[in-house]
């Protein structure tokens, strides 16, 4: 194994930690957003839907960007820039200006979230082993540290633009030197879907799983605090709890995923995973208590976790060119993030909360299912890839 190779692994884990810290970093000062600018709950939505809409529309056209240049190049370009958002987010001064701003930011990192998992499929394959579960736990390690720096900020009194600042003036400098880490995938794998106007029937069968996986997640970001305070009759200390166990629970399981990959199989994992999903979903909604609930959210975290790495390193060993099937899935999981805390919105007010989080279990039956259409063999599986000389890594 070359240095080489061994670099660009921790550069694309590294890049997945300074992106889950660079987004937990919006996500946890939102309140204080609030009270710098005087917004409504209204204008907070307004920003979070132009937010997401910005990466959504990116990872949308991602396919042929990739396909032309390849992950290594938009990764150069999309991190600092994703990077730069966060200044830019954190000075706008009124609420035209920061919706600018959030839309760059959220565009901005589209193309990162698309190339970073690319580029974690191409690794993998030259490594010959699964590794995305890991480069996926780098995510949550980034979203959790998020959270820890922005209590201590909070605790410190630091206000909202000199945190978000220093968050991304810090990560910029990173970002362009892991930049040097990254493998170019070769011409023939770019450029071989280039012309293909749509992919095999199975990346749009890992996309829905995707989508389905997501909108669990951001159901659980979103609607859990709210669910353990208004129906469980949580304290709000108590009641915000429920994310970070949830978080917790991703990491551990990502940590341990790619070696069990190697044992059953992503078939098999993706069976299991939308089964404990559903069944530990039920637990929370049918608990009495918010002290019951919490441990089960725990476990909703363990059944969810692995099932976005397995579906993004799965779709870049089924076909011929990992980047464009990529985007493909992963704009198609993405969408599920967005729209799953809408249908919550929307059942909740129809019915209740309680019975709106309902969807959870019904999306967990849902992975299940459509997992067993997948093909029993992994399409290539992963197989050893040349291991690149230090000429083509720096090509």
């Amino acid at each position: 194994m070359t240095n080489e190779l061994r670099n660009a692994r921790y550069g694309a884990i590294l890049t997945f930690v300074l992106g889950g810290l660079m987004v937990g970093t919006m996500t946890v000062r939102i309140p204080a957003l609030t009270d710098k600018l005087g917004l409504s709950e209204a204008e907070i939505g307004s920003i979070l839907l132009v937010w997401g809409l910005g990466a959504l529309v990116t990872m949308q056209t991602m396919r042929p960007v990739m396909a032309r240049t390849g992950s290594r190049t938009i990764l150069r370009v999309g991190g600092p820039l994703t990077a730069l958002g966060l200044p830019a987010v954190a000075f706008a001064p009124n609420l035209p200006t920061l919706l600018a701003a959030v839309a760059f930011f959220g565009m901005a990192f589209g193309t990162v979230d698309v190339a970073m998992n690319a580029q974690g499929s191409t690794v993998e394959q030259a490594y010959g082993r699964p590794l995305m579960n890991g480069m996926h736990a780098g995510w949550c390690v980034g979203a959790i540290s998020a959270g820890g720096l922005g209590s201590l900020s909070i605790a410190l009194g630091l206000p909202f633009t000199t945190h978000v600042a220093l968050v991304g003036l810090v990560s910029l400098p990173v970002m362009v030197l892991i930049g040097r880490t990254y493998l170019a995938e070769s011409p023939a794998a770019r450029t071989a879907t280039a012309a293909r106007r749509r992919m095999p029937p199975i990346i749009y069968l890992l996309g829905a799983i995707m989508f389905f996986a997501f909108m669990v997640e951001g159901t659980v970001a979103d609607w859990n605090g709210l669910y353990m305070r208004d129906e469980l009759g949580a304290p709000e200390a108590l009641a915000a709890l429920g994310y970070p166990v949830f978080e917790a629970g991703m990491l551990i399981a990502r940590l341990t995923g790619d070696r069990l990959r190697i044992r059953f199989g992503v078939r098999g994992m993706l069976t299991v995973s939308g089964v404990a999903t559903a069944g530990f979903f039920a637990v929370v909604l049918l608990a009495p208590t918010a002290g019951m609930a919490l441990p089960a959210m725990f476990f909703v975290g363990l059944g969810v976790a692995t099932i976005s790495p397995l579906t993004l390193s799965l779709a870049g060993t089924a076909t011929d060119a990992p980047g464009p099937a990529i985007a493909q899935a992963g704009a198609m999981g993405y969408a599920g993030l967005l729209l799953g805390p809408v249908v919550i919105g929307f059942l909740s007010d129809a019915t209740s909360l309680r019975t709106a989080l309902g969807i959870g279990i019904l999306l967990g039956a849902l992975i299940a299912l459509a997992s067993r259409l997948l093909p029993r063999r992994e399409p290539a599986a992963i197989t050893p890839l040349p291991i690149p000389e230090p000429a083509e890594i720096a090509a």
